[in-house]
């Protein structure tokens, strides 16, 4: 029987793995990009804890307000975009925050103003909140432009722009997924230790997978050429398995189990949401640019996501990513159209 083999003692935190990056960067690297990173890290912790004990505080349920985008606001949406607000803030390394909730975007007072700007859904799947379902918190960051002392024009730029993109995942356990643009990384949060540890390292999503994730209760709206894709993949005629279908409703759990196992995941746009119901800069711009540094593909149908020029803080896209082959297969239905 083989020795009990002693737990490794070479414990990597978020915290030492994004300073070990800044250090090989050399005199070029201010520093900042790192500070901003840990408010993040730890507004992720703060909400962490609020949604596991948000049924015993009373979290749970609708505030009474309405966000920007006609949705009822939950009361632990209202914190958490509160603890993002006054932590990014607070840091002294932005100048401008776009939030869901928000029907504006934050411009930061002098004193406290930086040179990054944060794009963020705080808490993505909040309707999934009273189910226990896994909810998320999604965010981008922006370079403010030279010479600029962070306007709406700083955020209103492609996803291509971006410096950095990450996601966290509240569940049975908190996931901190997280890009510089040097590949993705997962972090898990140690309760005990209060530290996210590095622990799915260089995530590469599959080339092609066995999921297909769209919401098919809309599929009487959906366009032909996503009718055609998904019974290309229900049908096969080449004698291939058919696809299984998970679809959560929450983007983050969704993308997160896409990244991570393959396979497709889509929110078209249709006869009923002309414009998709995604929002660009805080969902698919984030999810695209840890998909792509993934080795995945991300895509309106007919166009690559991250090229996309916003021209509103909160305008809405259709996305399909995953599996570099999944996708390619998608997209070619778009181009028989």
């Amino acid at each position: 029987m083989a020795e009990d083999q002693m737990p490794s003692t070479d414990i990597v935190t978020l915290t030492r793995h994004i300073l070990a990056q800044q250090i090989r960067l050399g005199p070029a690297a201010t520093g900042d990009l790192t500070l901003l990173l840990n408010a993040i890290q730890v507004t992720s912790k703060f909400i962490a804890t609020n949604v596991r004990k948000a049924r015993l505080i009373n979290l749970v349920g609708l505030a009474g307000e309405t966000n920007v985008q006609g949705e009822e606001q939950k009361k632990l949406d209202v914190l958490s975009n509160d603890i993002m607000v006054n932590a990014l803030r607070a840091s002294g390394k932005t100048a401008v925050l776009v939030s869901e909730e928000l029907d504006e975007a934050i411009i930061i007072e002098k004193r406290l103003r930086g040179k990054y700007c944060v794009v963020f859904d705080p808490l993505d799947g909040s309707s999934n909140i009273d189910a226990g379902v896994n909810i998320g918190t999604i965010f981008g960051i922006y370079k403010v432009q030279e010479g600029s002392e962070g306007t709406i024009s700083d955020v209103l730029k492609p996803g291509k722009d971006m410096v950095a993109a990450g996601y966290t995942m509240y569940g049975s356990s908190a996931n901190l997924v997280l890009t510089t643009g040097q590949g993705v990384n997962g972090y898990t949060l140690d309760n005990a230790l209060g530290e996210f540890i590095l622990t799915h390292p260089d995530i590469k999503i599959p080339q092609r997978g066995k999921i297909y994730s769209f919401n098919e209760g809309n599929s009487m709206y959906f366009h032909e050429p996503v009718l055609k894709y998904l019974e290309s993949i229900k049908y096969p005629k080449t004698g291939k398995a058919p696809y299984s279908a998970r679809y959560i409703g929450s983007m983050v759990a969704d993308v997160h189990r896409t990244l991570l196992y393959g396979g497709i995941f889509g929110y078209p746009n249709d006869k009923k949401t002309k414009t998709g119901k995604l929002r660009l800069l805080y969902e698919a711009f984030p999810m695209a640019m840890l998909t792509e540094q993934a080795g995945g593909v991300a895509t309106t149908g007919t166009q690559r996501i991250l090229d996309i020029e916003p021209t509103e803080i909160h305008q809405r896209c259709p996305v399909f990513l995953g599996s570099k082959e999944d996708v390619e297969d998608l997209m070619s239905f778009y181009k028989e159209a």
